[in-house]
């Protein structure tokens, strides 16, 4: 059998599987919600149905309730634990993709004394929180990855700070 073609998704949810030990799809929302879904979007749908894919691949184990609400746990079997040792040792040179509604208004002619002032309210929300995760004490990947959060946040707060002041 040739094995499932792994996407982003994929690997999402064998990651979150090796932090959690097992999971149901549910939990696997509420994580990704907690931790990547800062830097990545993934579909609540997605994180329904990558489990099942990925455990008829072999990639995680699937066990599920024999009554009541049949829930299914998932963990990660060991071609998984493989595939994303795999992947995540792999160089990439990827951008970033960036898709902001404050922006495209910007550049279509709104008005940044409109547009500005809530957007600076967000950024600096989001900077509040990031600042109070990396207080909270982290795991040296996530810290890291909250680090480029908190200078992004940073570079954004600044931005809507000068074009609020034009």
């Amino acid at each position: 059998m040739q094995p499932a073609a792994l996407t982003p998704t994929s690997y999402i949810v064998l990651g979150l599987l090796e932090w959690a030990g097992r999971a149901t799809p549910y939990d696997l929302k509420a994580l990704a919600a907690a931790s990547v879904g800062n830097f990545w979007s993934v579909p609540h749908s997605q994180l329904y149905a990558e489990p099942a894919r990925l455990a008829a691949a072999g990639y995680v184990t699937e066990e599920r309730e024999e009554s009541g609400r049949r829930r299914r746990t998932y963990e990660l079997a060991a071609p998984g634990r493989a595939a994303l040792e795999s992947w995540r040792s792999e160089p990439t040179d990827a951008l970033p993709e960036l898709r902001d509604l404050a922006l495209l208004k910007v550049f279509f002619g709104g008005d940044p004394a409109e547009i500005a002032p809530r957007q600076l309210a967000a950024h600096r929300a989001k900077l509040a929180d990031y600042e109070a995760r990396r207080a909270a004490g982290l795991p040296p990947g996530p810290s890291r990855t909250l680090a480029a959060g908190i200078a992004h946040e940073r570079e954004w707060v600044s931005y809507w700070e000068r074009l609020a002041a034009e």
